[in-house]
């Protein structure tokens, strides 16, 4: 009866910290970066923007699919034209 209590114990432990740990080793997408979405209470500079797009793309493959990485890689440049732009004197 003890060594069944135990068992059960462990098997619902194990259950329950399964989709904790999902949630902490699972890919760490930024999607308000990726795609504006979940960004409402989140605003950025300029230059923020410039290096939390940076840190994404170091990334790479493991997190992101190439063609999210490729639009990430656009809105990086985009991004730094804009700072360009701003930086420019006229």
């Amino acid at each position: 009866m003890r060594k069944m209590a135990m068992i059960l114990a462990a098997t619902l432990f194990t259950l329950s910290s399964v989709p904790a740990f999902a949630q902490t080793t699972s890919t760490q997408k930024d999607e308000c970066l990726l795609a504006s979405r979940n960004c409402m209470s989140q605003v950025d500079d300029i230059r923020t923007r410039i290096y939390k797009l940076d840190k994404e793309i170091k990334k790479g493959t493991r997190v992101y699919t190439p063609d999210e990485l490729k639009k990430l890689e656009d809105k990086l440049r985009e991004t730094s034209e804009v700072l360009r732009t701003l930086e420019k004197p006229d």
